[in-house]
């Protein structure tokens, strides 16, 4: 199953934006997180919100805290339309935002 839309990896990381709620990368692109920018999962498929298809807040409330959206700090808290953790949204007021996919769940077509 799809969980984004079509998205090229993003050679030039001077797009990346870490101001506090916005976009952190540019919709349309992905980067493969190398673990320097602070963001949990090394290794972790970074996208921008937008471009997250087939999915849905996860069924246990515990993994949706934040005050203005989503921190992503109590687990995954993304799932596929088949109930299977897929990643974690960032999404809260004090933080970039962005999706960060579990590359186990991640095939490149």
């Amino acid at each position: 199953m799809e969980i984004s839309k079509e998205v090229t990896k993003l050679e030039n990381l001077i797009f990346l934006n870490e101001n506090e709620g916005q976009d952190y990368i540019p919709q349309g692109f992905y980067i493969v997180n190398d673990g320097k920018a602070g963001i949990e999962l090394k290794g972790s498929i970074i996208i921008n919100i937008k471009d997250l298809i087939n999915s849905n807040l996860h069924p246990n409330e515990s993994r949706l805290n934040g005050c203005c959206g989503y921190d992503g700090l109590d687990g995954m808290n993304r799932v596929c339309l088949n109930n299977h953790e897929i990643g974690a949204e960032n999404s809260d007021c004090w933080m970039p935002h962005f999706v960060a996919l579990n590359p186990d769940f991640v095939t490149f077509t």
